[in-house]
């Protein structure tokens, strides 16, 4: 094999082998771009809390994927690192613990903001509603991990 191609392979599988980098918006209301500048075309606001995927950052700015699958950028100083997650199930079920038959502790409809209060652990991730509750959920029920 040729020095260029290890090379060439190399690049190619460091760049799928990185985590997913998740942020959310912060304490307001941010505003979503078309391109890296407040000159940029605005698409949308994006409510406090919102969990994106951070794809690209270019300088003072973020190029993101949201729960859709659109891509925007916004300004990088609007992400912070706390977790959110969206439920995508239309009736999420959140437990007393990591088991399907551990006590109901509240149910989330689709489109409720979770705050996540612990990584990920075999298909579960704990979570924090607003109202203070505490439970694990499924991780193929939210989006954001």
């Amino acid at each position: 094999m040729k020095p260029w191609s290890l090379l060439l392979l190399s690049l190619l599988f460091s760049g799928a082998a990185q985590a997913l980098e998740f942020r959310s918006v912060g304490a307001t209301p941010v505003i979503m771009y078309d391109a890296p500048s407040a000159k940029g075309g605005k698409l949308y606001v994006a409510p406090r809390g919102m969990p994106v995927e951070v794809v690209f950052t270019s300088g003072a700015w973020s190029k993101v994927r949201d729960m859709s699958g659109d891509l925007s950028w916004v300004e990088s100083k609007d992400l912070i690192t706390r977790r959110s997650l969206v439920v995508r199930a239309a009736n999420a079920k959140i437990r007393a613990s990591a088991d399907d038959a551990a006590p109901l502790v509240f149910s989330a409809d689709k489109n409720v903001l979770l705050e996540m209060a612990e990584p990920a652990v075999a298909g579960w991730v704990k979570v924090k509603h607003r109202d203070g509750q505490l439970g694990y959920v499924k991780v193929n029920e939210v989006w954001g991990l």
